[in-house]
C-alpha cells in the first residue's frame, strides 16, 4: 500500500469515526440568528480547509469540534412567563395552608388567644385536647364531622369552606377561623 493510499485511509477512518460518534452521542447545540452575538467570528476568519482531527481526547472524552465551522455562542437568558395556574391542587400544602393533616391543640399548653386562624386541606382533623363534652362549637356543621371521646374533640373538615370554631377557656370564648381548601 502506498503512503498516499494509507493517508487517505486514515483520514477516511477518522472522518467516519467522528461522524458516526457525533451523530448518536451528542445533541446539537442551540443556534442563534446571524449577527445576534459579538462572539461570531468575521467571515474572513473562518477556515475553509478541512482539518484532520488530532488524537487529543481520551476514549471517554471526544476531541474538540473541528471542520472550520464557528462555535455557536450560548443563548442569552430571556424572561418568559409560564401560563398561570388557575386553581391550585386541592390537597397540596402551601406555606400558609397545611395539607390534610391532624393538628393537635392541647389546651393546657396552648395560648388559644394567640391562635386566630388556620388553613387546612379537606380531610384534615383539628384535635382539641383537654376539654369537656359539648363545649366546642362550629358555625357551619355541614362542613365538618365532630366527635368527642375522653376529653378530646376531633373536628374533621369534610368540605371546603370557612368554619369558625369556638372554644371556651377560662371563662372566655375564643374563636379560631379555619379555612378549608
Amino acid at each position: 500500500m502506498s503512503r498516499a493510499s494509507f493517508r487517505r485511509l486514515v483520514v477516511l477512518a477518522a472522518t467516519v469515526g467522528v461522524a458516526a460518534c457525533g451523530a448518536d452521542a451528542v445533541a446539537p447545540l442551540p443556534v442563534q440568528p446571524p449577527g445576534a452575538t459579538r462572539s461570531t467570528p468575521a467571515p474572513s476568519a473562518i477556515s475553509t480547509t478541512p482539518a484532520t482531527p488530532a488524537p487529543t481526547g481520551s476514549p471517554s472524552r471526544p476531541p474538540p469540534p473541528t471542520g472550520g465551522r464557528p462555535v455557536a455562542a450560548p443563548l442569552t437568558p430571556t424572561t418568559t412567563r409560564g401560563t398561570p395556574r388557575t386553581t391550585p391542587p386541592p390537597a397540596a400544602a402551601t406555606p400558609a395552608c397545611q395539607g390534610a393533616v391532624r393538628y393537635d391543640l392541647p389546651l393546657a399548653e396552648t395560648e388559644v388567644e394567640l391562635l386566630k386562624s388556620l388553613c387546612f386541606a379537606t380531610g384534615a382533623v383539628l384535635r382539641i385536647q383537654g376539654i369537656g363534652p359539648g363545649l366546642v362549637t362550629v358555625d357551619r356543621p355541614e362542613l365538618v364531622s365532630q366527635q368527642y371521646e375522653a376529653g378530646v374533640v376531633d373536628i374533621r373538615f369534610v368540605r371546603p369552606g370557612t368554619v369558625a370554631v369556638t372554644i371556651p377557656k377560662e371563662g372566655r370564648e375564643h374563636t379560631i377561623t379555619v379555612v378549608v381548601r
